[in-house]
């Protein structure tokens, strides 16, 4: 019997420490939004308040992992995030040149999030969907989307190409008027082709949702791209956020008036940005 002692106190110590981990990365993932939320509520002359990481997260049916300046959805069967969600403001958009870091596996995924050993020699970027140039007021901020919970597989030339003009623009509505709310995913749907041993899905679409705040209720425009090389024009994949909605089966902006959400989420266009 005395034999069984040391493995049984061991497995009992592993298992203490495993639930105050979880339990401890929990209350520091909400930590992280009760400051984004209460931290950043500026006032401007108007009287609307600066958007809080907080305010539109979409809903999901998995796990949420809230990092110190964005949020994801992972979605284990597809091993990446089905959306992230983050505040993007002028004073995130510097000249600072970060070292890039190695990707990190993400430890606060609860069902352990893809290595990324999956993607090597798989002819596939590591395609990042928070990018790291939307996070450069600091290392930390800029280091934290090199995570792989926050890449998804994606064809160089659409990487490089009009995803990164997407994103560029981003930055430009985001520095043209102070800040915006951002939403990124893809279409995670059955019989996708999959990369490395864990089976890392490779979507066919795309897309982006941007809001931001204005005495009215706000504008909204959405993107959803095919996964493939274009020479168009960013605005040929505009979409209204019901049509993403309807691919994804994700409840985007469900915190806005219903008769503001109806309105902002037909909508198919970019008038007023």
């Amino acid at each position: 019997m005395r034999k069984y002692i040391y493995p049984i106190i061991i497995l009992a110590c592993a298992a203490v420490y495993y639930t105050y981990q979880n339990k401890e990365n929990e209350a520091y993932s909400e930590d992280n939004l009760s400051q984004d939320e209460f931290l950043n509520r500026d006032v401007d002359g108007d009287g609307i308040k600066s958007l809080a990481l907080k305010d539109f997260l979409p809903r999901s049916n998995n796990q949420i992992v809230n990092h110190h300046t964005y949020s994801l959805s992972y979605n284990e069967e597809h091993e990446q995030a089905e959306w992230t969600a983050h505040v993007l403001r002028a004073s995130d958009i510097t000249n600072n040149n970060y070292k890039r870091p190695y990707f990190e596996v993400d430890d606060k995924v609860k069902t352990k999030a893809a290595h990324w050993r999956n993607y090597k020699k798989s002819g596939y970027d590591k395609g990042h969907l928070v990018p790291a140039g939307d996070r450069k007021s600091t290392k930390a901020a800029h280091d934290e989307t090199f995570l792989t919970s926050n890449i998804s597989p994606q064809e160089h030339a659409f990487n490089a190409g009009i995803w990164n003009t997407l994103e560029q623009k981003t930055r430009y509505y985001a520095k043209r008027y102070d800040e915006v709310y951002v939403i990124t995913g893809s279409v995670l749907k059955d019989d996708l082709k999959s990369i490395g041993s864990e089976d890392v899905s490779v979507p066919e679409q795309y897309y982006k949702i941007l809001y931001r705040n204005d005495s009215n209720g706000g504008k909204m425009v959405a993107f959803l791209m095919p996964h493939e090389k274009t020479n168009k024009s960013i605005y040929e994949f505009i979409t209204s956020v019901d049509k993403i909605e309807e691919l994804t089966g994700t409840d985007f902006f469900y915190q806005l008036p219903d008769y503001i959400e109806d309105k902002l989420e037909a909508g198919k266009t970019s008038k007023g940005w």
